[in-house]
């Protein structure tokens, strides 16, 4: 059970509880302790977490209105917020930015992560490669840089970083964020001190950020204070935090540790990473819809999806505009990232596989349509077409009348929603 769904379970039997009294508290607190613990939140922030729950809960009274439950959820939510540590906001301006890290941390999908990041919001960016150490590092850093369309340099074969760094700067100092990656070890040691310290002089960095894997768990505050006590930090990004349930703990100590969580890594590709949003973050723990989140992912799937205005806003719903939007969906990530922005986190896990699987069908059995076909649904009704387009998408007929089935149920919908006028406005203003 991850670190949101044993939050989420708690939360549901307060919610259910008929009687809020000490036994109520201390059971609920129960819960709560083997969540937090079950992430690797160390012990002592677990029980003070907890006990500042129980006191405020049994001496303290809820707002008028507002019922002892709600309260108390809201209580925990702000001590959560609190527990994780506070937002981060981007500054939108020329900087340098350098990485640091050790082995494993996602240091250098990270650099490229970043430079997209503030690229994509209007500032000219470039990589250049320091690692000297880990072998291939270079043609990684590089590959992603074509991937992100950013800058990049490096120079193979040279083992002084800092002889790299003079030579990057000089060649980007027209780009407004330039992002430094240099090198891991296994550990930190001395060699690595010294070489980072020896960047850090050249480069003269506005922001010294560490790059953790969240799988570490609690361990990452130890390692923040063992690089900000060497070479000085000014934040943190947390990696892999979509898919480790020691998130909660990485987070946790590293605020405990007090360096600031800047960005968080979210997914496997370029565009997932965001900053650091506490309030978010566990409202998403807790269950909450991230209507925000949700539209500005659903924004930048269109553009990277590259669709047209008329694929997107379409008057009408057929297998050509459906299509394009099972493009874009396919740019946000996996449905369960979606399903958790809308606050549904704790579907099943198999129905949203098979809801993956039914998605990825149904592209590959309208990418085997003509035009005609996709702008006409009703010529489909022939069974040598949909012989054809089962063949050519390695499906059976089955399959295929399954999905027109299901997309006449849709425009139905569609076409319900388009003429429901208090529908579009209330959409609107959640947008």
């Amino acid at each position: 059970m991850d670190l949101g769904e044993g939050l989420r379970k708690a939360i549901a039997r307060l919610q259910h509880a008929t009687i809020i009294d000490t036994k109520t508290i201390r059971e609920f607190n129960k819960e709560l302790q083997k969540s937090l613990l079950g992430a690797d939140v160390e012990v002592e922030l677990v029980l003070n977490f907890t006990k500042s729950i129980e006191d405020k809960a049994l001496k303290s009274r809820p707002p008028a209105g507002l019922a002892p439950r709600d309260y108390i959820t809201n209580m925990v939510y702000e001590g959560l917020v609190e527990l994780m540590g506070r937002s981060y906001e981007p500054k939108l301006k020329r900087q340098r930015i350098l990485l640091m890290g050790l082995y494993g941390s996602g240091k250098t999908t990270t650099a490229a992560k970043l430079a997209k990041f503030y690229q994509d919001r209007g500032l000219s960016a470039a990589l250049i490669c320091c690692d000297v150490a880990r072998p291939a590092a270079y043609e990684q850093l590089e590959t992603l840089a074509k991937q992100a369309n950013v800058m990049f340099f490096g120079k193979k074969g040279e083992k002084d970083a800092s002889k790299i760094v003079k030579e990057g700067l000089e060649k980007f100092k027209d780009k407004q964020v330039v992002i430094c990656d240099t090198s891991g070890r296994n550990a930190l040691d001395s060699e690595l001190i010294n070489e980072l310290k020896r960047v850090a002089d050249v480069f003269k960095a506005d922001e010294r950020i560490m790059v953790i894997n969240a799988d570490i768990g609690q361990v990452a505050g130890r390692q923040a204070m063992q690089f900000h006590n060497a070479v000085g930090m000014t934040g943190v990004i947390v990696t892999k935090m979509d898919g480790s349930g020691k998130g909660g703990g990485a987070l946790s100590a590293t605020n405990a540790a007090k360096s600031s969580v800047m960005f968080i890594g979210t997914g496997e590709k370029l565009s997932n990473i965001e900053p650091y949003n506490s309030e978010k973050f566990i409202g998403s723990l807790l269950g909450v819809p991230d209507i925000a989140g949700l539209v500005s992912n659903v924004q930048i799937a269109i553009k990277e999806a590259q669709l047209k205005p008329e694929e997107v806003e379409a008057e009408e719903l057929n297998f050509e505009t459906f299509y394009a939007q099972l493009r874009a969906m396919g740019k946000m990530g996996p449905l369960k990232n979606i399903f958790g922005m809308m606050g549904a986190s704790d579907l099943p896990k198999d129905v949203v596989e098979q809801g993956e699987e039914k998605l990825n069908k149904y592209k590959a059995i309208i990418g085997s349509m003509t035009k005609e076909e996709r702008s006409n649904e009703r010529i489909l009704h022939n069974p040598t077409r949909i012989k054809r387009i089962a063949k050519g998408s390695g499906v059976t007929e089955k399959d295929v009348h399954q999905l027109i089935s299901d997309f006449n149920k849709m425009r139905r919908m569609f076409d319900t929603l388009k003429n429901d006028r208090s529908f579009r406005k209330r959409f609107a203003n959640m947008a």
